[in-house]
């Protein structure tokens, strides 16, 4: 009798911790943070960002759910083909089940291919090509700072590695800035002048590498103003921590008052490959070309 009340007991405990778990589940899937999974709050920031959550989510939602399916089944074997008092020597095995095999082949499969599908299928539109963007910018890393060339404008922003002094101060004030206007579709060529860097706005939720002697191209369309933290993400040396910028997304007017501001300046022309590091690359040298 005492033997049955204990067990109805530890039946309701784990009733309750079940259920518990279960709301907690159920609650946080309302947070915005569960709801972008765990990704920056970058809805709307560019036109790829809100595809890029979609296609972040949807995956992580479909390996939750096979994942579920997964301990459950776990769970039950465990329950149900425990060894029970009494018991002595193997179980009974199964082998050579066909239709079993034959679901833990295609399931599999089938979820491969429809990730890959997804994912190509995305891919393929954030790498659209943009023959002619409204702004094209080129965009040069070096150890460890970066070079913003305007093309269009002619005029270019050189930058310097930032500067920690180890005291309280706005870091943010000394950062290399490239400057975009909103709702322009942009065209970003990127290289590098020593190592391999790479381009990353967190808030894009996309980087891309950068290679001496090779470009890269970015298209996107930035379409929320804003103030936007990137860095290099790339393992480049010493002070690749150190090697960080920001994107300022900003109306036509301040875009064009800042393009306005850098030809003041003199900053008239554009940085060439001349102060690249490496000029041993395949292509450099005319007399090798010729």
């Amino acid at each position: 009798m005492f033997k049955d009340a204990s067990l109805s007991k530890n039946r309701r405990g784990i009733a309750l911790v079940a259920t518990s778990i279960a709301s907690v589940l159920f609650l946080a899937g309302c947070s915005p943070q569960l709801e972008r999974g765990f990704l920056p709050d970058a809805s709307g920031v560019t036109n790829h960002t809100d595809r890029i959550i979609g296609l972040w989510t949807t995956s992580w939602i479909v390996l939750l759910a096979v994942g579920f399916v997964s301990w459950a089944l776990m769970a039950w074997a465990l329950v149900v083909y425990r060894r029970r008092k009494g018991e002595t020597g193997m179980p009974a095995q199964l082998r050579y089940n066909m239709p079993i095999e034959t679901l833990f082949t295609v399931v599999p499969l089938i979820l491969v291919l429809g990730f890959f599908a997804f994912t190509a299928r995305d891919m393929q539109a954030i790498e659209a090509k943009n023959e002619n963007p409204d702004i094209s910018i080129s965009v040069i890393a070096k150890q460890w700072s970066w070079d913003f060339n305007y093309v269009n404008e002619q005029v270019y922003f050189s930058g310097i590695q930032a500067q920690f002094t180890g005291e309280e101060e706005n870091i943010s004030e000394t950062l290399p800035t490239l400057y975009l206007p909103v709702n322009k579709t942009v065209k970003i060529d990127l290289s590098s002048r020593d190592v391999i860097h790479s381009f990353w706005v967190i808030d894009f939720l996309y980087k891309k590498d950068m290679f001496p002697g090779l470009t890269n191209h970015m298209y996107f369309t930035p379409t929320k103003e804003g103030t936007y933290a990137g860095k290099c993400a790339e393992l480049c040396g010493e002070y690749h921590s150190m090697m960080l910028f920001q994107v300022k997304v900003v109306s036509e007017q301040e875009y064009a008052a800042y393009i306005a501001e850098l030809a003041a300046k003199g900053n008239v022309g554009q940085l060439s490959n001349d102060y690249d590091r490496n000029q041993n690359l395949p292509g450099n040298n005319p007399e090798v070309r010729g």
